[in-house]
């Protein structure tokens, strides 16, 4: 059958069509993550500093790494505020606290240039969510650049390289100069499908309590008849929220097996799995969990490598020698690009024994322009980036895309 129409395609130049071509910074938004000691002193309102501090102590914490990383962060937070002012930006500061996604309005997001979340990783994914278009219902995109407070304990990767660290005021003047490159990151669009058009409530996975996107209505929407007689459903509903690292779809109990049913690209074949459950990732997202999922160590290689018959020959002796290399070859081969239109999915400890997976040829892991998903789970979820949760049990149906037009805008800095 002919599925072109359902399949969706682009080019990687289709993002210049949502570069901004008037670029000015005049006001800054400042997103700073929530400290550790932060956290303790929100758990714990009704206690004074002193009796935080012994409480912590009390139960083995080391209050004084706690209380000299938190005061690292907000002395680099300073910093960086004052590098915006600088140049002349009026900055606002809003903290990744408990209150931040219902304080974080629309209204604030539309009076923004530049978001900058300072922190980590972490806080840069839940700045991005604010950054969504679904949330702006507008075309027009509020761009996002990171810096990391803390590079000897935090990777980073989504921020600007670890030497804009020690020297934000050199970043901020390059932005300002117009000295930048954009960057598109691909996010993951979810679109549940269902007779009604109704969806579960969410749940905010920081603050374990139901949360919806604040100003944000998405409408139900009828499936045209292709789309409705393969996935036997008649109603669609996009999600509020994009994933810009991954999608992770499984059962809420680790220790429990998921089943699930696939369809990549929209394809006739139905692919059935047992396993422990499916990430979805963005060239974005294939440093992180992707990769944890699926790299390989040195061992690894040796061991493939000795149970080969030939094993003792010098040419496989040669092999063994560089098996870290191999390893580290194999890994970095793991990772694709940020702007990449494709997903990857990848099956978790997938059940390779019986009749499963079916049919056999089923990969485990493999690019898609899209991938739907049907659950046969007792008691799953459907989490973005590790952060919001929807239910997601038997009889569930997802379609995983992406779309040129949800692409994150970020600058990025060499």
């Amino acid at each position: 059958k002919d599925r072109t129409n359902l399949i969706p395609a682009f080019h990687f130049s289709e993002y210049a069509n949502f570069t901004p071509t008037n670029f000015k910074l005049k006001r800054a938004l400042v997103v700073t993550k929530l400290s550790r000691y932060e956290f303790e002193q929100l758990r714990n309102p009704e206690l004074s500093r002193e009796q935080l501090e012994k409480k912590l102590r009390d139960r083995g914490t080391d209050i004084d790494m706690v209380l000299y990383l938190h005061n690292l962060h907000k002395d680099f937070e300073k910093r960086v505020v004052q590098s915006f002012q600088d140049v002349g930006c009026e900055v606002k500061l809003a903290s990744s606290r408990l209150e931040f996604r219902s304080s974080l309005s629309k209204d604030v997001m539309r009076w923004a240039d530049l978001i900058v979340p300072v922190g980590g990783d972490g806080t840069f994914l839940l700045s991005a969510g604010r950054a969504s278009p679904l949330f702006a219902l507008s075309q027009q995109k509020t761009p996002i650049v990171g810096f990391n407070s803390d590079p000897l304990h935090s990777e980073g990767r989504l921020m600007l390289p670890k030497h804009y660290s020690d020297n934000p005021a050199d970043a901020v003047a390059r932005i300002k100069s117009g000295d930048f490159k954009w960057m598109h990151r691909s996010r993951v669009r979810t679109t549940f499908l269902g007779n009604n058009g109704d969806i579960p409530e969410s749940t905010d996975l920081f603050r374990h309590a139901e949360v919806k996107m604040e100003q944000v209505i998405t409408k139900p929407e009828q499936l045209d008849k292709d789309m409705a007689r393969k996935y036997k459903a008649n109603m669609k509903r996009v999600l509020p929220y994009l994933a810009l690292n991954e999608v992770f779809i499984g059962e809420h109990l680790s220790a429990r097996v998921s089943h699930l049913q696939l369809v990549l690209d929209h394809q006739d074949l139905v692919n059935k799995t047992k396993c422990s459950g499916l990430c979805v990732t963005t060239g974005t997202g294939s440093t992180s969990w992707h990769t944890s999922i699926n790299r390989i160590t040195s061992r690894y290689v040796e061991d493939l490598l000795r149970s080969l018959p030939n094993s003792s020959l010098p040419e496989v002796a040669k092999l063994l020698e560089n098996s870290e290399e191999i390893a580290q070859q194999y890994n970095r081969n793991l990772l694709f690009a940020p702007d990449d239109p494709r997903l990857c999915y990848s099956v978790r400890e997938q059940i390779c024994v019986g009749v499963w997976p079916m049919p056999k040829t089923f990969k485990e892991r493999d690019f898609a322009q899209s991938v739907f998903v049907k659950s046969h789970c007792l008691d799953a979820n459907l989490v973005i980036d590790g952060s919001i949760m929807y239910p997601f049990n038997d009889g569930a149906k997802a379609l995983l895309e992406v779309h040129p037009e949800d692409a994150l805008l970020t600058i990025a800095l060499d």
